[in-house]
C-alpha cells in the first residue's frame, strides 16, 4: 500500500531509467498536465553560484508550511496533517469496499496509497533533515502512526476482498489497460506479503511485528548518523584540528578517507566504527523482528520475501551472482591492493603495513599520480552553478526540459541554503518540482539521497498532480566570493542523483503507485547510473566546465584522463561492494544466526573483501538492505552491455 520514497546513494550510480512518455494518454485521460511558465524564475547557474539570501520577511503575507502544505507551518501541523489522512483514509476504505469491482477499485486503492504517502515520505524526509529537533520529532511521529495505519490495512480483509474480486474476474481484468491490470497486481501482493492469508491472530502479530520493525529500523538509521565521541587526551595534538571539538572530547562523523594523514584516517576508522552496545542490540532485534515476519507470512528467510518478484529472484540465486562476480574478481582486486600497498610504502614506509582505511585514500594517489588528476586541478572547472547549468543543457538537449530557480515561499523552506527547481518541458510546461538540499550543515547526515515528497499522479478531475522531490547532498559552502566547488566524485555524485529527480519528474503515470522511482525496486538504480556516463563525455562537459575566474575550457586531455582513471583499482572498489551485499544477504538469512553479528561482519570481510578485520568496528553505518545489491547488479548489466557493444565495433 505504502512504498517508501527514498532512494539512498551510497555509490556512484545509475537513474532509474525508461521514461514514460511525456504526451502519454490512457484511458482518454490525458497526462500531459500543463502549467503555464512563471515570469518570476530565474536562470539555474547564477543562482547556485551565489550565497543564499534570506527569505524576505511579508509582515501581511500568509506563511506558507514546508513544501507549501499550509498545516507545516509549525511542528504541531504533522498531527493535522496524519489526523487529516487518516479520516481521508477512513472514507476511501468504505468506498473501496462498497462499489463492485471495477477499474474504479485501482483508483481509489491508488488514492489511499497516495493519501498516506503524502504524509509518511515528506515526513521520512523532515525527520532527518530537519534542522530543528521539534519538527523531527514530530515527523517521527507521523511517519510511525501513518506506517501503523499501511500494516492495518494491508491485512484489512474486506480491503483485500474488494480487490480479490476483482482479480479473480478474467473478463473484468481483460478488459483493463495494461497499467491498471499491473496496478492491481502489485496491491495484491502487498496484501500477499504483509500476511492477509493468515488467520486474525496472526495477522495481528503481522501488524505489531511491522511496527516494530518500522521503530527499530527508524530507531538504528538515525543513531548511525550520531558522531562518535573520544576523549583529546588520547589523541596526539598535533591532529585535533581535524575533528570538531566538544569540551574535552572530539566528535568523529565520518570515515575522513581524503586525509592525506595515515593516522588521521585510521583514527577517524577505529572511532567512527567502534560499535555502540545499543546500536548492535538494535541490529540484533532488527534482523531478528524481520526474520519473524518473514517466517509468519510464509517465507524461510526475510531475504526470500524481500527478493520476491525481483529480477535477482531468490538468496539462492543472489549468492551464486556474488560468489561468481567475486572469483571474476579476485586477481584483479589483490593485484589492485598490491599497487595500493606499494604506493603506502612509497610515501609512509614507517608505516607500510595495509589496512581497510587505506583502501579509498591511496587508490585515490595512485589515480591523481599516474593521470595527473589531483581534485584540486578540476576543482576551479566544476562550480556548482556550472555543473547545474549543464545539467540544465543535457536535459535540454535530450529531452526539451529547462530548469528554473524559483523564489520560494516565506517558510517553504527548512534551510535558506535550500534551492527550489521548477522542472519545465517546451511543450508541456510545468512537470514538477525540485528542492535541491545541496550544502553541509550540522546534523545532517552525510549520505547523498533522493527522496520523494509527493508522487505524480492523474487525479480525478483530469489534472496531473505534479511531483516533489528532494536531493540531498553534503557539498562545501562558498567561501570568500569563491563559489562552491566541486571534486569530480562530487560532479558524478550530482549526475547521479538528478537521475533519480529526472526519473521522477519524467515517469509519469496514471496511478502514483508506480509513477517516477516507485518501479520495480531492481530498476530504480539504472537512469542514474547511466546518468554517471554523461558526467564523463566530452561532449557534454565540454559545454559547462569552464574555469570560475578565467572562463577557460577543461581541456580534453584532462577529461580523457579522468575516464582512464576511473579504471584504476576499480575491481578492488567492486570487491568492496560484493562485501557489503554478501553481508547483507546473510543478516537476512536463516535465523538465528550462528555467531554474532560482529563475528559474521568478521568473516564475511576477510571472505569477500581481502583486507583484514580491525577489532572493534562495524561497517553497517546506516547501509540500506538490498541497495548494494541492485546497484552491483544495475553496474554488472551496464558493464556487460558496453563489452557487447565494443565488441560489435
Amino acid at each position: 500500500m505504502l512504498r517508501a520514497g527514498r532512494l539512498w546513494g551510497l555509490s556512484p550510480g545509475v537513474a532509474p531509467a525508461t521514461l514514460r512518455l511525456l504526451r502519454e494518454k490512457r484511458g482518454g485521460a490525458s497526462l500531459r498536465g500543463a502549467r503555464r511558465v512563471s515570469t518570476s524564475w530565474s536562470p539555474v547557474g547564477a543562482a547556485f553560484n551565489v550565497k543564499a539570501q534570506p527569505q524576505r520577511l511579508e509582515l501581511f503575507g500568509e506563511r506558507r508550511g514546508l513544501f507549501g502544505v499550509p498545516e507545516l507551518s509549525s511542528p504541531e501541523g504533522f498531527h493535522v496533517a496524519q489526523e487529516k489522512a487518516l479520516r481521508q483514509t477512513e472514507s476511501l476504505v468504505e468506498r473501496a469496499c462498497a462499489i463492485p469491482p471495477g477499474p474504479q477499485t485501482v483508483c481509489i486503492f491508488d488514492q489511499l496509497s497516495d493519501a498516506l504517502c503524502k504524509v509518511a515520505d515528506l515526513a521520512d524526509f523532515v525527520k532527518i533533515a530537519h534542522p530543528d529537533p521539534a519538527y523531527r520529532e514530530a515527523a517521527e511521529e507521523a511517519c510511525r502512526n501513518i506506517g501503523t495505519m499501511v500494516e492495518k490495512l494491508n491485512t484489512n480483509v474486506d480491503l483485500y476482498q474488494s480487490l480479490q474480486k476483482l482479480l479473480a474476474d478474467e473478463k473484468l481484468m481483460a478488459s483493463l489497460d495494461p497499467e491498471t491490470r499491473k496496478v492491481a497486481e502489485l496491491f495484491m501482493f502487498d496484501f500477499e506479503i504483509s500476511g492477509i492469508h493468515l488467520d486474525e491472530e496472526k495477522r495481528q502479530k503481522a501488524v505489531d511485528l511491522n511496527v516494530k520493525i518500522l521503530d527499530l529500523s527508524s530507531t538504528f538509521i538515525m543513531r548511525s548518523h550520531f558522531p562518535n565521541k573520544i576523549d583529546k587526551h588520547l589523541l596526539p595534538g598535533y591532529i585535533h584540528y581535524n575533528f570538531e571539538c566538544e569540551g574535552e572530547h572530539l566528535l568523529v562523523n565520518n570515515l575522513y578517507a581524503e586525509s592525506s594523514d595515515d593516522l588521521v584516517r585510521e583514527v577517524a576508522y577505529k572511532v567512527f566504527l567502534y560499535p555502540s552496545l545499543d546500536q548492535l542490540n538494535c541490529l540484533d532485534e532488527l534482523l531478528s523482528s524481520r526474520d519473524l515476519l518473514a517466517k509468519l507470512v510464509g517465507y524461510s528467510t526475510y531475504a526470500h520475501r524481500a527478493l520476491q518478484g525481483t529480477i535477482a529472484k531468490s538468496p539462492e540465486v543472489v549468492t551464486q551472482f556474488l560468489e561468481k562476480l567475486s572469483e571474476k574478481l579476485s586477481e584483479r582486486t589483490m593485484k589492485d591492493f598490491e599497487m595500493m600497498k606499494e604506493m603506502k610504502m612509497k610515501i609512509n614506509p614507517q608505516n607500510a603495513t595495509f589496512m581497510p582505511w587505506d583502501h579509498p585514500y591511496y587508490s585515490g594517489v595512485i589515480r591523481a599520480e599516474r593521470y595527473n588528476i589531483e581534485p584540486s586541478l578540476y576543482c576551479p572547472f566544476f562550480s556548482l552553478g556550472a555543473c547545474m547549468e549543464g545539467l540544465n543543457l543535457l536535459f535540454h538537449q535530450l529531452l526539451g526540459i529547462s530548469l528554473y530557480v524559483e523564489q520560494p515561499e516565506e517558510g517553504e523552506l527548512w534551510c535558506e541554503d535550500v534551492r527550489k527547481l521548477a522542472v519545465v518541458h517546451e511543450t508541456e510546461g510545468l512537470l514538477g518540482y525540485i528542492y535541491c538540499d545541496f550544502f553541509q550543515r550540522a546534523d545532517k547526515p552525510h549520505q547523498d539521497c533522493h527522496f520523494t515528497i509527493r508522487g505524480g499522479r492523474l487525479k480525478e478531475n483530469g489534472e496531473y498532480q505534479l511531483p516533489i522531490v528532494v536531493l540531498m547532498l553534503n557539498l562545501p559552502h562558498s567561501t570568500n566570493n569563491v563559489p562552491p566547488l566541486l571534486t569530480p566524485g562530487m560532479l558524478e555524485n550530482l549526475f547521479h542523483e538528478m537521475g533519480h529527480a529526472m526519473h521522477s519528474m519524467l515517469g509519469r503515470t496514471r496511478y502514483q503507485h508506480v509513477t517516477g522511482t516507485r518501479c520495480s525496486t531492481d530498476f530504480a538504480e539504472v537512469p542514474s547510473i547511466l546518468m554517471e556516463f554523461f558526467a564523463s563525455d566530452y561532449r557534454v562537459v565540454n559545454q559547462f566546465a569552464k574555469h570560475y575566474q578565467t572562463g577557460q575550457p577543461l581541456p580534453k586531455n584532462m577529461v580523457s584522463r579522468l575516464c582512464e582513471s576511473k579504471k584504476v583499482c576499480a575491481a578492488a572498489d567492486m570487491q568492496l561492494q560484493v562485501f557489503y551485499a554478501a553481508l547483507d544477504q546473510i543478516y537476512h538469512g536463516k535465523h538465528p544466526l550462528k555467531r554474532s553479528t560482529t563475528d559474521i561482519l568478521k568473516e564475511t570481510q576477510e571472505k569477500f573483501y581481502g583486507l583484514p578485520y580491525v577489532p572493534n568496528t562495524v561497517c553497517f553505518r546506516s547501509v540500506p538492505p538490498l541497495k548494494i545489491l541492485w546497484v552491483l547488479l544495475c553496474q554488472t548489466w551496464i558493464w556487460t552491455l558496453k563489452h557487447i557493444l565494443w565488441t560489435l565495433e
